[in-house]
């Protein structure tokens, strides 16, 4: 019964904050696609640190590496929870767009938000996704870093990763942007994809490893690239989280 009261609670705080913060997301469409995308994540970020208080949640980033948000980048990251969302707006200390599922615009009202605030890809039609692309490369050409769930959908697996998409990693390469591999170690203690009911409160770490530079690969390099990107993160993730052994 806690548990779900807890859920209620933490459901009816993000609604409540939300619909704050929606006028002011839709002001900010009136200074266009860069300046108001930039505003919109801002306005994100402040809605995901209240919420996250107000819930208990603690976001902590950890730097094994140097970063330097004044450089762009092609972010990654694992992808195990709708909890993976927050960390990742809290975490844009730079302009960024995040590649987000189509699915997602059909919510009442954070529809409006997540479709004015993220690069929309419905993978079942090659329109839509050639437009995505597009988008994320312009994003990339107005100096806007982007962010990629390399794996697509959610890792049900018992490993680290499920395989990757070639998307990041081919326009890492055409645009020569280095790839940053990010963690997201607790997201799925905070929220399991089993049920909206299991939220609880507690740490949310993001760890940022060291960037990947592409400047000088070719197509034919993507198998390396994805193996290499994979490899480091799966290590990575092992060392924050306990998966059964082969």
């Amino acid at each position: 019964m806690l548990q779900f009261l807890y859920c209620v609670y933490a459901f009816i705080l993000f609604v409540i904050i939300m619909l704050l913060v929606f006028p002011f997301v839709m002001l900010s469409l009136l200074f266009g696609k860069i300046t108001g995308g930039n505003l919109i994540y801002q306005l994100c970020m402040i809605w995901a640190k209240i919420w996250y208080f107000l819930i208990g949640i603690s976001h902590k980033e950890i730097y094994e590496f140097p970063h330097d948000p004044t450089k762009q980048y092609i972010f990654v990251a694992n992808h195990i929870s709708y909890m993976d969302i927050p960390p990742l707006v809290l975490i844009a200390h730079q302009p960024i767009r995040i590649l987000g599922k189509y699915e997602m615009v059909k919510i009442p009202v954070f529809g409006w938000i997540y479709r004015a605030a993220v690069v929309l890809v419905d993978r079942k039609n090659a329109e839509t996704r050639s437009k995505s692309v597009r988008a994320l490369k312009s994003a990339l050409r107005h100096g806007i870093s982007i962010f990629i769930f390399p794996e697509g959908t959610f890792n049900v697996t018992p490993t680290p990763l499920k395989d990757f998409f070639d998307g990041a990693f081919r326009i890492a390469i055409e645009t020569e942007t280095p790839i940053k591999p990010v963690l997201l170690v607790d997201t799925l203690e905070r929220l399991h994809y089993d049920s909206i009911f299991s939220l609880t409160p507690g740490k949310s770490r993001v760890v940022f490893l060291d960037e990947i530079p592409v400047k000088g690969l070719t197509m034919k390099d993507i198998p390396l690239l994805k193996e290499k990107v994979y490899g480091i993160m799966d290590a990575g993730l092992r060392r924050y989280r306990n998966y059964p052994t082969a």
